[in-house]
């Protein structure tokens, strides 16, 4: 079990293209085969096993009122799980406001106030268990037939989730290309732009989906986060 997750969660840590995984009639592929993305535990301890993806987003967890949850063995919840990068990024334009306003810039995680993360995490948990397959259709470049669909985090906030359809290219007897509509690997897109680059893992207590650090940013907005964490005060 754990050398499955090994294989796959590191190769997104280097690649960030674990998308590959999905497909038309399987929801978890690598490398041609079909792994089993069942885990062995809860949502938390998953991430815990992961630390160099996610132990930056333990510490922040462990600073807020989900810690419980995540690790509850008897919850039923989906995780949309942001990497250490995606934190990274956000820290990053909260130093730069900071240094711009003659502050100090932090170097901990734990030096901003655990009700920033305690709302931001808010966002990407969601109540009952979602796999890639439970996701409607979404085309960003044709949401009047494909809008994905609006879902409701833990705390209320409004979020829209679909799963993507790539499309394929073939060659004809000719050698001609030919595009084939939506017939490609499949894979869940959060709040229209965020992409989810490993899908279905499958902890006790319900779903895991970790977004592309490359396309993210921790709070779906760099911004907001660091004016609230401005805002809410923080320590040195």
């Amino acid at each position: 079990m754990k050398r499955l997750f090994n294989i796959k969660l590191l190769f997104l840590a280097f690649m960030s293209i674990g998308i590959a995984m999905s497909s038309c009639k399987q929801d978890y592929y690598m490398d041609g085969g079909v792994h089993n993305p069942n885990y062995d535990g809860t949502i938390l301890q998953f991430l815990k096993s992961r630390p160099e993806l996610f132990d930056t987003l333990v510490k922040i967890i462990d600073m807020s009122e989900y810690a419980s949850l995540l690790n509850d063995p008897n919850a039923k919840i989906t995780f949309f799980a942001p990497t250490n990068q995606s934190i990274v990024k956000s820290m990053g334009v909260l130093n730069r406001q900071l240094y711009s306003n003659g502050h100090d810039t932090l170097l901990d995680v734990r030096q901003v106030s655990p009700a920033v993360w305690n709302k931001y995490l808010a966002r990407y948990i969601f109540n009952d268990k979602y796999l890639l397959k439970d996701f409607p259709q979404i085309d960003t470049n044709n949401m009047l037939a494909y809008p994905g669909q609006g879902y409701l985090s833990i705390k209320g906030d409004p979020i829209n989730i679909g799963t993507f359809y790539n499309d394929v290219i073939t060659r004809n007897n000719a050698g001609v290309e030919q595009i084939v509509k939506y017939a490609g690997y499949r894979q869940i897109v959060v709040a229209y732009s965020n992409p989810v680059a490993t899908s279905d893992i499958q902890p006790v207590n319900g779903a895991v989906h970790v977004l592309q650090f490359q396309k993210h940013s921790f709070g779906f907005s760099s911004f907001d986060f660091a004016t609230d964490a401005i805002n809410y005060g923080f320590t040195y």
